[in-house]
C-alpha cells in the first residue's frame, strides 16, 4: 500500500474538519499569521492525504516528535522528510482515527499551538481508545513546518493498543 492510501485510510476525512475550526485572527502580525496558515494547510493536506502540499510545507530537516509511552511503535522523534512520511505510514498501520476536533488554536511568530479533543482504534488490538485530549505545538521556518510535536494521552492509547 502506498503512502498516500496509508495516510488518507487512517485519517481521511476527520482530520479535514480542522480546517473548518481555524481560530480567528484579527489581531495577528504577517509573521503569525503565515505561521498559523502554514500549520493549519499542513493539517488539511495531512486530513486529504495530499502528500504533495503536504511535502512542499515540510522543511528537509522537520522533526516529528510524539510524547507519550515509547511502547507504541509511532511515539518519539523522527527527522527529516522522508523519514517522517515513513513513519506516518507506520502510524496509519496501528491507528484508525475516528475523531479529531480542534478546540482552540493559537500562534505567536514562528509558533501555533493547536488543542483538541480525538478518539481511534489501534488496528494491533482493534479495540477503540475512547476520547482523549491532544495538544500541539508547530514551530514554522520560511514558509514550512520545522517541528510537530505531538501530545496526547498516550496511557489511554497504550491502554487500547496492547489490550
Amino acid at each position: 500500500m502506498n503512502r498516500r492510501t496509508l495516510l488518507t485510510t487512517s485519517l481521511g476525512a476527520s482530520l479535514a474538519v480542522i480546517l473548518g475550526t481555524q481560530a480567528g485572527a484579527q489581531d495577528m502580525d504577517e509573521t503569525t499569521q503565515a505561521s498559523f496558515d502554514t500549520v493549519m494547510a499542513f493539517m488539511g493536506a495531512m486530513g486529504s492525504g495530499d502528500m504533495e502540499t503536504m511535502g512542499n510545507l515540510m522543511a528537509d530537516d522537520m522533526v516529528w516528535h510524539n510524547e507519550g509511552d515509547t511502547s507504541l511503535p509511532w511515539v518519539g522523534e523522527t527527522a527529516g522528510k522522508e523519514a517522517i512520511f515513513e513513519f506516518l505510514g507506520v502510524f496509519s498501520a496501528n491507528f484508525q482515527t475516528t475523531k479529531w476536533e480542534n478546540l482552540d488554536a493559537f500562534a505567536s511568530g514562528d509558533t501555533v499551538a493547536v488543542f483538541g479533543r480525538m478518539n481511534g482504534i489501534t488496528t494491533h488490538s482493534g479495540k477503540e481508545i475512547g476520547e482523549f485530549t491532544f495538544a500541539l505545538r508547530a514551530k514554522v521556518r520560511d514558509g514550512q513546518v520545522v517541528l510537530w510535536n505531538w501530545f496526547e494521552d498516550s496511557f489511554a492509547v497504550s491502554q487500547a493498543y496492547h489490550g
